[in-house]
């Protein structure tokens, strides 16, 4: 079944036409059973088909403060949005639409209507500024934008910032009660309640998934349909195991494919519901939130677990059962705080919105302390040198990961760079025991990864150069105890500038306003100058040790 190609039923090629040549894409194997999906098939219908099938139809998919909507009621509110894009703005399979707002039902039910239509899905994270968003809309090329009626300040502007952009049409939702006439929401009462699914081939595309990466231009990464339904069928289905009885819930965006997967299509792959708050997740408002929702499992990254831990052993977790942790590295002390809070052993992953979702990972039951866990099964993991050869046991190098999701960048260069000989490279460092365990060791690029959160510190050094007080810089990671790392910035200032507290501050807040808050320095180091070899390049990994010594001093 997998071998019989369908042609596209996207009539807008841009995305498929600046794809990778073929020789430059990822090998992707579907050789289990569960993996033999159908050539033509839309992922949104089949998710919603599969839920009816299973007389799910009446049991509730999403849940909020506002309302719920059971399985066959999003259908509906799905079958309008679909139909807003395709018969009121005349959107054809294969074009753009951009989504900006945070976790919500309004947000969900926009990202299905898109990809239930044939137009790809490009979610933008809530946090983004105007600079960040005007690179996304230059790559994605969007026909239309849905944003979120409280965040549509910072796209205006980017908006206005780019000419050929100024025809762009913006429909804003989560207007409420009283929703104008051209927000989201009055033009989908207006349409039908039936809708007919895209036939998309399962190769189509479903969505952009953008990446800072590592020198902070973004990379969209491309997943078609049959990805998003390979995805289900592989750590959703070997490793959470989630029933349709779950109530998830959690904090990644939806615009991360970390919560895409967790917050919305793992779900309904499962038949369980989805509790999107109306207020934005503290560690104290989210256990509270567990043991008041009833939720069964909780999406977050380390940094939160930890911070919950003590309001979990005031407040208790309710009927929660799993505690998923991704986005970031688990550090052993925040599992067994978690655990001697909880009772709960974490259940810890790593992924790559790249990949999808995760492909390495351990149920509760198989947890080996200090381990992510064993590949997952329909993938297959090694640990390779530099040239890509497999390393015995024991020894540290770089992973490389196959199975039937892979990287496919959207008109970029550094494809090369993570897919070699048909493997993936996700840019991590790894030991393997005897056992299959994997044991995580660091990122073998320049990404920080803080909270959950992925950040380019070639990208946060741009922002600190726009600084006039700014001469040079360099920006890494630093371990830190709460958050994995921290953004750490040496700077060396121009002449005549002053290094101290208050220059420290003015740097955080200038980059404050000119990126997503979460990338400023925590830590500004002034010194005379930076470590760079002979040609004058920045050495990073001097920097990176520098960081280590400081983190190792006795304070």
């Amino acid at each position: 079944m997998m071998n019989i190609a369908m042609p596209s039923a996207q009539v807008d090629h841009f995305v498929h036409d600046r794809l990778p040549p073929p020789e430059q894409w990822p090998e992707l194997r579907f050789d289990r059973p569960e993996l033999q999906l159908p050539a033509q098939v839309n992922a949104v219908h089949a998710l919603f088909q599969r839920a009816i099938a299973a007389g799910h139809g009446e049991r509730p998919l999403f849940r909020s403060e506002e309302r719920t909507l059971t399985y066959a009621q999003a259908q509906v509110e799905v079958n309008r949005i679909a139909n807003v894009l395709t018969v009121e703005l005349g959107l054809v399979p294969g074009n753009r639409v951009l989504l900006r707002g945070g976790n919500s039902v309004a947000m969900a039910l926009a990202w299905l209507g898109t990809v239930q239509a044939g137009l790809i899905a490009v979610a933008t994270m809530p946090l983004l500024r105007a600079k960040e968003l005007g690179a996304i809309l230059t790559k994605a090329q969007p026909s239309v934008a849905l944003c979120d009626v409280k965040l549509q300040d910072e796209l205006k502007a980017a908006l206005a910032a780019d000419p050929d952009l100024a025809g762009l049409k913006l429909l804003v939702f989560n207007t409420g009660e009283a929703s104008p006439p051209n927000s989201l929401e009055a033009l989908a009462r207006r349409q039908c309640e039936h809708g007919t699914p895209c036939p998309t081939a399962a190769t189509d595309i479903a969505l952009l998934a953008f990446t800072s990466g590592t020198t902070g231009t973004p990379k969209a990464a491309v997943h078609t349909h049959r990805d998003v339904l390979a995805a289900c069928e592989t750590w959703p289905r070997h490793v959470l195991r989630a029933t349709p009885e779950d109530i998830v819930m959690g904090s990644p965006p939806l615009a991360f494919t970390f919560g895409l997967g967790g917050l919305l299509v793992f779900p309904m792959w499962a038949g369980a519901s989805v509790y999107f708050p109306s207020i934005p997740y503290t560690p104290e408002a989210m256990v509270q939130l567990i043991g008041r929702v009833g939720a069964t499992i909780c999406y977050t990254a380390p940094t939160f677990y930890r911070q919950m831990a003590a309001f979990a052993r005031q407040h208790g977790i309710g009927r929660l059962r799993i505690s998923v942790s991704a986005g970031e590295g688990l550090p052993d002390a925040t599992r067994q705080l978690w655990k001697e809070a909880t009772g709960l052993e974490m259940l810890d992953g790593i992924g790559a919105t790249e990949m999808f979702h995760i492909f390495i990972s351990s149920p509760p039951e198989a947890v080996r302390r200090g381990a992510i866990g064993q590949v997952v099964p329909g993938y297959e993991a090694r640990v390779v040198d530099d040239e890509g050869r497999p390393l015995p046991v024991g020894e540290v190098g770089r992973l490389a990961v196959i199975g039937p999701t892979g990287c496919k960048y959207l008109d970029e260069p550094r494809q090369t760079q993570y897919v070699r000989d048909g493997w993936n490279f996700p840019g991590d460092a790894f030991r393997q025991d005897a056992d299959g365990y994997f044991f995580y060791q660091a990122r073998t690029d320049d990404m920080i990864i803080t909270a959950g959160y992925n950040v380019a510190g070639p990208e946060v050094e741009a922002a600190l150069l726009q600084h006039p007080a700014v001469a040079e810089c360099g920006v890494v990671g630093k371990a830190d105890e709460e958050r994995g790392q921290i953004v750490l910035a040496y700077v060396v200032l121009k002449p005549g500038e002053t290094a101290d507290a208050a220059q420290a501050k003015a740097l955080q807040e200038h980059v404050k306003q000119n990126m997503a808050p979460y990338k400023y320095p925590r830590e500004v180091v002034f010194v005379s100058q930076l470590p760079r070899t002979e040609t004058g390049k920045l050495q990073r990994f001097a920097l990176r040790q520098q960081a280590q010594q400081h983190q190792s001093q006795p304070t």
